[in-house]
């Protein structure tokens, strides 16, 4: 998969999917399934770190993240790494450093938040040759701003923010938008008015694609949001094997 792609999915009205991905095992596995694109989200401080919010994720943990899920994928999927938490509100430059990192680390495109602020940023990196992404809606980079994880865009002013932030993003140049966490409708209204895909996630089954953090639909993450389905309970079959073979073990 490769930014055509994503337009072509877009035009013929063709579902895809994307996954979380932190680590070279489980690259490797996603390499081998049906999943169409792979982000290395900052939700790695969480995940594979404990951190409490994303905020904690480093340009040191993406780049080193990425490479080890590169090593595992190869070139069989398409990879986009998150930009962390100010790496790219600083200035345009080292933004744009930061992004070219990430892209030497193994990815194929960058993803920042919001767009308030740092339009210039957006637009630098795109005409540096390096395709962004966007993220809309619930933005957990700025959780401490809004003061904790809950559904953007109830009311009418809100919701008019986000769907005039999409089409800011779209003039900018990016070549797909995240929607997180925002009514249904929204999303909706959004995935039909913009050229560009958008990608789901807790907002509903309209847009363009879907995305989940791999150890929450697995089932290794405990107390996922309410919107996740599970698929599998692997924590709880880990569980079982590691006693099995412990048993195994003392009962010799």
């Amino acid at each position: 998969m490769n930014i055509n792609d994503f337009y072509n999915f877009k035009k013929g009205k063709e579902r895809f999917s994307m996954i979380t991905c932190y680590d070279y095992t489980f690259a490797r596995i996603i390499a081998e399934a049906d999943i169409d694109c792979v982000l290395v989200g900052d939700s790695l401080a969480m995940v594979m770190y404990g951190y409490g919010s994303t905020i904690k994720a480093t340009m040191d943990m993406m780049k080193m993240h990425t490479r080890a899920v590169k090593n595992g994928i190869k070139n069989k999927k398409m990879i986009i790494a998150d930009m962390p938490f100010m790496s790219f509100r600083t200035d345009k430059y080292t933004a744009a450093k930061n992004a070219s990192d990430l892209v030497m680390a193994g990815a194929d495109a960058v993803k920042l938040e919001g767009v308030d602020g740092h339009e210039d940023v957006v637009e630098y990196i795109i005409k540096s040759g390096i395709p962004v992404m966007g993220h809309l809606g619930l933005t957990p980079q700025y959780i401490k701003l809004f003061g904790g994880y809950s559904i953007r865009g109830r009311d009418k002013k809100a919701a008019q923010k986000i769907m005039n932030d999409a089409l800011r993003l779209e003039r900018l140049g990016c070549f797909s938008i995240v929607i997180e966490c925002v009514p249904e409708i929204l999303a909706s209204e959004i995935t039909k008015k913009i050229k560009i895909p958008t990608i789901g996630i807790g907002s509903g089954k309209e847009t363009d694609g879907q995305v989940l953090v791999l150890q929450d639909m697995l089932g290794l993450f405990p107390d996922p949001p309410s919107f996740v389905k599970q698929y599998l309970n692997l924590s709880n079959d880990v569980k079982l094997a590691l006693n099995r073979y412990t048993k195994e073990i003392k009962g010799r």
